[in-house]
């Protein structure tokens, strides 16, 4: 049956409707499970199933539902990753501010960038990515031109090199010609002295291993000898160029080896490792191996654990066949870094030295406290010490301000390198037999520019500069200090735009490594009103990751969202995966009784507190991180998303390509770092109005 109606009877419908729709759609707003910032509604995260798994930790019960997503390969956790990925996407997709992030992010990123330069005699080895591409390529220049003001050689340089290639950067490893995936990236692992060949590696995506392979630099061509894909803690020439020292990590322990051209890597003789003077090397202790400057001794460094509490340096005679390993120094609980200048030893210690000092060392075994002091300790710590020029170049962090003092080689006072601004240099590289060394300056609102230092006249000039499309003169960076709960002043850097006000309503980014120390909550910032818990976000990768875990158990009431990226977060299983027994010696183990209360106090996955409103949270990772497991993130978003009462979103953004290390390609990059700025800024209560 057909019900007529009226006119007017339809107009009365429509207007009620029209007048009902306003209150439906507040009232489906007000049900929606997950609501984030700027208008973004989810529905509940994906179920994840709940298997409980308990473990008896010296009398102590412990549970874990989802002990079953740490396997990577099963199905299920496939499936776990795809829900998970769709629903993150799905909260993306809503990030109104993200695509503007994306093109801010690609006109900053794609620029033309280069690393500091490996200088071998008139030539300059580096690696440069042009503004159009997505991956750096291995580059030479011969002769010296500022890239951006390349000035004509002399007539003997062009007499000898030739016109054509003068101050030009040339081409040498294009990874776009070694592989279509743009994920595919190479590095730089050592020139040869006479700037007649070059190794580099090649790796996929962000894992740590890499290939190795061999470039003759006078017939443009890649040698068929190579390594297959490793962790390699070094790879340096044999004098002779015969062939190359490498040092290669294994869960057994590292092994230097040495590869002659023309043979399988499978033969390669072992040259050290397994045990030295009756004492085990094994898996906690890293070895590298490098060739003096000189080409006369090969140099063995054993790091014991990660960081090292003890490091030991033994030395090869290569003039003479089937030479021993002497010591320079083995056996003392503390760090020492070696330096070789003109035959003479020299080390960087904390050796009776917290904060650090040089010394000249006495080859043979003779004890630290008989060699000359040539740097004494000073008040702040020594982060670094080069020999470039037949000079020291110290590096200091003041405040974590970089400072490079300059010393003769018997220590006396040489002046300073002066930097342009409050910031971050790398210390100066270089030989000691070259008259120039290099450096890289940055802060948090300047751009990372790469300079040439002349030992000789402490002329610095520019070898080159990013065109960023950044105005740095309308922001403003400074240093302020806060009392950590022992009375010390902690120095923070606080970067933003000129004007920036102090009434609690700015959006504010705090980022943290922590060294292998978890550090204090920043009470400091809210109090003196910079920003407020409902606007403050932290971001942190690797150990970071592992602060931001600490942080969203411990203060959860602090922020309003937490980026974390590459995290350790199941402390008490840390170390069965990838890399984690290395860090034992720092973190300690849940396997040890000593260890595991303090171990558990503090690990994130076991002090998540089902009911506790979280922040907003997004854990990052990637199947290609080979160093830390991505089981941690995995598990850790789980059971965040089976615990939070705040109906903020908890997301995990899982690559299938990315990882720990660098190698991504720019648009891989832009789009990783537009999905976590996307997230912050959203996240900190930004409105579709407050834009930037």
């Amino acid at each position: 049956m057909v019900m007529k109606m009226e006119p007017a009877m339809r107009l009365l419908l429509v207007v009620a409707v029209v007048l009902f729709l306003p209150a439906v759609i507040a009232a489906q707003t007000s049900q929606t499970p997950i609501q984030g910032g700027d208008h973004i509604r989810l529905p509940l995260p994906p179920e994840v199933e709940k298997t409980p798994v308990v473990d008896n930790y010296f009398g102590a019960k412990i549970t874990d539902d989802y002990r079953w997503l740490e396997d990577a390969k099963s199905p299920e956790t496939r499936d776990f990753i795809d829900k998970q990925m769709a629903y993150t996407d799905r909260y993306l997709k809503q990030a109104r501010i993200r695509p503007e992030i994306a093109d801010n992010l690609d006109a900053l990123i794609h620029v033309t960038s280069w690393s500091t330069p490996v200088q071998r005699g008139d030539s300059y080895f580096f690696i440069k990515r042009l503004s159009s591409e997505d991956q750096p390529s291995i580059y030479i220049r011969h002769g010296w031109a500022a890239s951006s003001t390349a000035k004509p050689a002399s007539k003997a340089t062009s007499a000898k090199q030739g016109n054509t290639e003068i101050g030009k950067d040339i081409r040498l490893i294009d990874p776009a010609v070694l592989s279509r995936d743009p994920n595919t990236s190479v590095s730089l692992l050592d020139v040869s002295q006479d700037g007649s060949m070059l190794i580099y590696g090649v790796r996929q995506g962000g894992a740590d291993e890499e290939e190795v392979h061999f470039f003759n630099v006078k017939t443009r061509k890649t040698l068929d000898d190579s390594l297959p894909a490793a962790r390699y803690n070094s790879v340096d020439f044999a004098p002779d160029l015969s062939g190359v020292y490498y040092s290669r990590f294994t869960h057994q322990g590292s092994l230097v080896s040495l590869h002659k051209f023309g043979t399988r890597p499978s033969s390669d003789p072992l040259i050290f490792g397994r045990e030295f003077r009756g004492e085990p090397l094994a898996e906690m202790d890293l070895i590298s191996a490098r060739v003096t400057d000189d080409g006369h001794y090969l140099v063995v460094v054993v790091n014991r654990g990660v960081p090292a509490k003890r490091v030991d340096i033994v030395y090869r005679d290569l003039r003479k066949p089937d030479n021993p390993f002497e010591l320079l120094i083995w056996g003392f609980d503390s760090r020492f870094s070696p330096l070789y200048a003109n035959g003479d030893w020299y080390v960087r210690t904390d050796y009776k030295a917290p904060k650090g000092r040089v010394l000249k060392a006495i080859p043979g075994g003779v004890a630290p406290e008989a060699w000359d002091v040539i740097v004494p300790e000073g008040p702040d710590v020594l982060d670094g010490a080069n020999i470039v020029g037949n000079k020291l170049f110290i590096h200091r962090l003041k405040d974590v301000k970089s400072e490079t003092a300059i010393y003769t080689l018997q220590g006396k006072a040489a002046g300073t390198v002066e930097y342009d601004g409050i910031g971050d240099a790398s210390g100066v590289s270089g030989s000691a037999k070259d008259r120039y060394g290099f450096y890289s300056f940055q802060s948090f609102i300047q751009p990372p520019s790469i300079y040439r230092y002349d030992t000789v006249t402490g002329k610095q000039e520019i070898f080159a500069q990013p065109k960023t499309p950044f105005d740095s003169t309308q922001y403003e960076l400074k240093q302020v200090f806060y009392k950590s709960k022992d009375g010390t002043q902690i120095p923070m850097f606080i970067a933003g735009k000129k004007g920036l006000k102090t009434d609690g309503s700015e959006r504010l980014l705090m980022t943290g490594y922590g060294g292998f120390n978890l550090s204090e909550t920043p009470e400091y910032l809210i109090a003196n009103h910079y920003t407020s818990p409902a606007h403050f976000a932290i971001s942190g990768r690797s150990n970071g990751g592992l602060l931001m875990g600490a942080a969203m158990t411990q203060r959860p009431d602090l922020f309003s969202a937490i980026w974390c990226g590459y995290p350790l977060l199941d402390m008490l299983r840390y170390q069965k995966f990838e890399l984690g027994r290395l860090w034992t010696s720092e973190y300690g183990s849940a396997e040890n009784e000593k260890d595991f209360p303090y171990i558990r106090k503090y690990s994130p996955y076991q002090n998540v507190k089902p009911g506790t409103a979280y922040p907003a949270i997004m854990f990052f990772t990637g199947d290609s991180d080979t160093r830390v497991d991505p089981l941690n993130a995995r598990k850790m978003a789980a059971l965040m998303q089976s615990a939070t009462s705040s109906k903020r979103p908890i997301l995990l953004h899982y690559s299938l390509k990315s990882g720990h290390s660098a190698g991504v390609s720019a648009a891989q990059l832009i789009d990783d770092y537009a999905d976590q700025l996307a997230f912050l800024w959203t996240e900190s209560g930004a409105r579709t109005a407050d834009r930037p």
